[in-house]
């Protein structure tokens, strides 16, 4: 893997750091990072097993998701998340995965479209730092159409930085950089975490009166 781009080694770098924390259940997931002034970038082989590491764990396509140079690896099949990404903002990584956290908190919110944090330490490392700093998270339907599903994501891609969730499916977060989107990544799964055993605590609370 020493011949590959810097940024090729950044985005192994931060699939190895996820993958340690079992974030790629049954090959789910996929990540990219762009290639600096280009208009391609490097996303996450189709169907491969993420905690392991390989020559072929990535591909070269454009901004429609088009592999640039002949290969056999096919990209992944929500490839035009990513493209949505690139082509409306400066973002220059995106991550997306599958937890049992992020999919149980899409659920319990599904229905209100969006979740929300107020008054969290974490919310800084989401670049929010006023006091009373408020992260509100889309929720959007899991449509199995990619087209329909990268349609109604992109309503929800303004930032350079930001986060998505869709509904019992997973997470997509960006940022200008690996570290500040895999930053925003670690925030949101802390902050999901936080709220499913505060939601258990106050239920056990209220099962005590």
């Amino acid at each position: 893997m020493n011949n590959h781009s810097k940024e090729w080694r950044e985005l192994a770098d931060i699939k190895a750091e996820l993958a340690e924390r079992d974030w790629f259940m049954g090959t789910s997931g996929n990540l990219s990072i762009r290639e600096p002034k280009s208009a391609f970038f490097y996303i996450t082989a189709s169907g491969k097993d993420k905690r392991k590491q390989t020559d072929s764990d990535f591909l070269l396509v454009d901004l429609k998701g088009k592999p640039v140079e002949e290969t056999n690896l096919r990209p992944s099949a929500e490839t035009l998340l990513h493209t949505v990404i690139y082509r409306k903002t400066n973002a220059n990584c995106v991550l997306h995965v599958h937890t049992v956290e992020n999919n149980v908190i899409s659920e319990l919110y599904g229905d209100e479209g969006q979740v929300s944090f107020r008054n969290h330490e974490i919310i800084k490392a989401t670049d929010r730092w006023e006091e009373d700093s408020e992260l509100r998270i889309p929720i959007i339907y899991n449509h199995a159409d990619i087209p329909l599903l990268s349609d109604k994501f992109k309503l929800h891609v303004e930032a350079d930085s930001g986060a998505v969730l869709i509904r019992n499916h997973g997470i997509t977060v960006w940022g200008k950089s690996g570290l500040e989107a895999k930053r925003i990544l670690e925030a949101c799964e802390f902050l999901f975490q936080y709220q499913l055993l505060l939601n258990q605590q106050k239920a056990f609370a209220v099962s005590l009166r």
